[in-house]
């Protein structure tokens, strides 16, 4: 009877504290956009294949990185790179725009990644333009890695864990 009361009164002070806490306008994501320079056919096709060659080089750096400022540390480091990889490629196809890496909190609307979903509302992100950028653009989060654990890197694991959840069990052990 004690630990019901015990459970009771902990589910009480989660329910009521999820109520009474305001709601966090910025989140722990880190997202990547890279704008293509126009909607026509072959801007698509190269935004695509930039995104390849873009995940291929950060894949090693970012699959295991354990925040989200750790990540941005990151991308500031090789900014210049990622503007030299998009680069040559648009320069191999034919391409005379340039590319520009920079890191800035915008307005997201809702987006669903897999399993995860997005509420819109203010995220950092890695916004890689493409010429004018006024394209469509591909987007997966960075932070926490998923788009540079799942393509790429299939014997990475991540385990999910509610410290809630924890506590509960324990008081059963």
């Amino acid at each position: 009877m004690k630990k019901f009361i015990v459970i009771l009164s902990v589910l009480i002070l989660v329910i009521v504290g999820a109520l009474v806490l305001p709601k966090q306008e910025e989140y722990d994501y880190l997202r990547i956009h890279i704008r293509a320079n126009s909607n026509s056919a072959i801007d698509q096709n190269v935004k695509y294949e930039i995104k390849d060659e873009v995940v291929k080089f950060l894949t090693p750096y970012l699959s295991t990185v354990p925040s989200k400022q750790k990540a941005i540390d990151i991308i500031n480091t090789l900014s210049s790179q990622i503007e030299n990889i998009c680069e040559d490629k648009l320069s191999a196809r034919g391409f005379n725009y340039k590319a520009n890496v920079k890191i800035n909190n915008e307005y997201f609307p809702t987006r669903t990644y897999g399993n995860t979903t997005l509420e819109s509302g203010y995220y950092d992100a890695v916004i890689v333009e493409l010429g004018e950028a006024k394209g469509d653009n591909w987007w997966c989060v960075m932070y926490p890695p998923l788009c540079f654990v799942n393509n790429f890197s299939s014997s990475i694991q991540i385990k999910y864990k509610s410290k809630i959840w924890e506590f509960l069990k324990s008081l059963f052990d």
